[in-house]
């Protein structure tokens, strides 16, 4: 080093305000994003139970149905087989339904077991269920008298509907 000159380090420690007001404003913005996205998340998150609780619900309903005779004058073991296609609601209560029409007087019911009980727990609450039932055996290449759909309309309680359908020949 020369005599009379000094040598000054100048160090800078720390960041100025305006640094430190755009890393605020920059985390600021990144931050709202991130709870944007987890609101739109935490809203749908009921979604997938309410989509498998209508797929229970609808199962159930099916099941019960198919399994019931084709119509009232249907023999039990369904032979011989009665010819036509109509869709009359004889009995009044849901313990009595015995064959597939029966189920077309179901609309916006909370659902219920084979005997008319509400389902147990409170899983279900919230839920409706619609039944529809029409001659349709072209549908399934058989003669229009021949077969019945079944659609099962479930409500959620957010009253996103689900359709499920299905088909009970006359055999």
């Amino acid at each position: 080093m020369t005599p009379g000159r000094e040598l000054r380090l100048v160090r800078s420690a720390g960041a100025t305000l305006v640094e430190l007001i755009i890393t605020i404003v920059i985390i600021s913005i990144a931050i709202a994003g991130v709870v944007g996205a987890f609101s739109v998340i935490a809203g749908r998150s009921a979604d997938p139970l309410n989509q498998t609780r209508a797929i229970a619900i609808a199962q159930l309903y099916m099941d019960e149905i198919i399994a019931r005779k084709y119509d009232e004058n249907t023999p039990p073991g369904g032979t011989p087989k009665q010819n036509g296609c109509s869709i009359v609601t004889e009995e009044s209560a849901r313990s009595g339904y015995d064959d597939v029409d029966d189920y077309n007087a179901i609309a916006g019911e909370s659902p219920r077991n084979a005997d008319g009980l509400a389902l147990a727990g409170t899983a279900y609450n919230g839920f409706t269920v619609s039944v529809a039932i029409t001659c349709a055996g072209t549908e399934i290449g058989l003669a229009n008298e021949d077969g019945k759909r079944v659609d099962i309309t479930i409500t959620d309680p957010s009253s996103q509907s689900y359709l499920f359908s299905g088909y009970r020949a006359n055999f």
